[in-house]
């Protein structure tokens, strides 16, 4: 009975073993690795507006981010999340507040 059953099995497995894929294409070769001196580096400008200070960091001359560092505070970034030009702050803190509560003293 067992050798029924994997003679079977075997058999109507053969048709999809035996076919083929259609015509398949080879991968093409990878690029090359870039060398060092081709690595894209961002391009810092530093402006001073007021008495703020502003980072602009651009790859290929577009803008994606910029660093505002006030005279008193903490600096914050706008970052260009999506690529479509549009700024979104974000804080170097995070955040999250944590709940702290006294739960027994003595």
């Amino acid at each position: 009975m067992r050798r029924t059953l994997i003679a079977l099995l075997l058999a109507a497995a053969m048709p999809a073993y035996a076919q083929q894929p259609p015509g398949l294409e080879p991968i093409p070769e990878p690029p090359p690795m870039p060398m060092e001196g081709e690595i894209d580096e961002p391009e810092v400008t530093i402006i001073q507006r007021g008495e703020d200070t502003v980072a602009e960091y651009r790859i290929r001359g577009r803008l994606y981010m910029v660093k505002v560092t006030p005279p008193h505070g903490v600096p914050y970034y706008l970052i260009d999340k999506e690529g479509n030009g549009k700024m979104v702050r974000e804080d170097a803190l995070p955040d999250l507040a944590v709940p702290m509560w006294v739960i027994k003293s003595w």
